[in-house]
């Protein structure tokens, strides 16, 4: 869940700077040169990783004058949120609808989705607003036996190393129904079922156990049609192959695996999940096997890959 606040009539927020790579060279007077672009130059040039920080891809913007604010959302994920927005604080204040309450939010600039008003024009006025989103459709309940081909390439194997309801990481109601596989870092990876690209982290660069490193997990998050989403995370560092808003199918090479994030060795994490009104939670789902039939992943079971044919 992301939680950003706005304080007063004014509304706080800065667009997070994505650095990505330093690049360092001497010109041609041999004066040191710096640029985050790739230069054009036979001389020698050193490259530096820079740190990134997580997008912020939902804005809650205004319109109108200062005594009569409209606000409405900007959402940069390629799909569906829920957002709910409050007053921490208010002075001699009215909202249109009463807030709290949440809305539902496509991709790109939302309609007009409330209104602040003073509730006495003669005398002060002052607020404070706080939004959290959680992505997809909100659902109050989630039930499927759609079956997902192993994320893998056809006829390779690789072993379940942690699954559903993991002691080391899937604890909580994200990640309660996630299976971790090992594999080598830069193992293709494929898309378990038909769905569309909705967000895409592929900057990070940096792993370990400690908690500072569970949001920066490079990831894929693809949205199928009944509103569940798939997670594919610790992917290698800027080795996508999609990019949000595209339309994949069901074995389709997506990205190569990594050791990003939150992780104590290679391997890739998949789980299904789906937005429980304001709460992301995971949800079980079953493997094809080679023969066709369903099975939930267990520890120290081997996934093979499955052949499609894609038009």
């Amino acid at each position: 869940m992301m939680k950003f606040t706005v304080t007063l009539v004014m509304l706080l927020f800065s667009l997070s700077v994505f650095g990505k790579k330093l690049y360092k060279f001497k010109d041609e007077n041999g004066n040191w040169s710096f640029t985050d672009r790739s230069p054009n130059t036979e001389a020698e040039v050193t490259v530096k990783q820079l740190d990134v920080q997580n997008k912020q891809l939902i804005f809650l913007l205004k319109s109108g004058d200062s005594q009569q604010p409209d606000y409405y959302f900007h959402n940069d994920y390629a799909g569906p949120v829920e957002i709910e927005v409050k007053f921490v604080n208010k002075v001699n204040v009215l909202s249109f609808p009463d807030l709290p309450s949440r809305f539902v939010v496509k991709n790109g600039k939302s309609d007009t989705v409330f209104r602040v008003r003073s509730a006495d024009s003669s005398r002060p006025w002052e607020y404070k607003l706080e939004y959290n989103s959680v992505v997809g459709y909100p659902m109050k309940h989630y039930f499927s036996d759609e079956g997902y081909l192993p994320p893998i390439e056809p006829n390779k194997s690789f072993q379940v190393a942690q699954a559903f309801g993991g002691e080391f990481s899937h604890t909580d109601k994200e990640n309660k129904y996630a299976v971790d596989i090992t594999m080598p870092v830069g193992t293709p990876i494929f898309a378990a079922r038909d769905g569309q690209v909705m967000s895409v982290d592929s900057d990070f660069y940096k792993n370990g156990i400690d908690k500072k490193y569970l949001s920066k997990a490079n990831n894929i998050r693809i949205l199928h049609d009944d509103g569940s989403m798939a997670l594919y995370a610790h992917l290698e560092l800027e080795k996508l192959e999609v990019y949000p808003g595209l339309k994949v199918r069901a074995g389709k090479l997506i990205g190569y695996s990594g050791n990003t994030g939150y992780s104590s060795g290679p391997h890739l994490h998949f789980v299904v999940q789906y937005n429980r009104g304001m709460e992301l939670v995971s949800t079980p789902f079953k493997f094809f096997n080679k023969n066709g039939q369903l099975e939930e992943p267990i520890v120290g079971k081997m996934l093979v890959g499955i052949s499609t044919n894609l038009d």
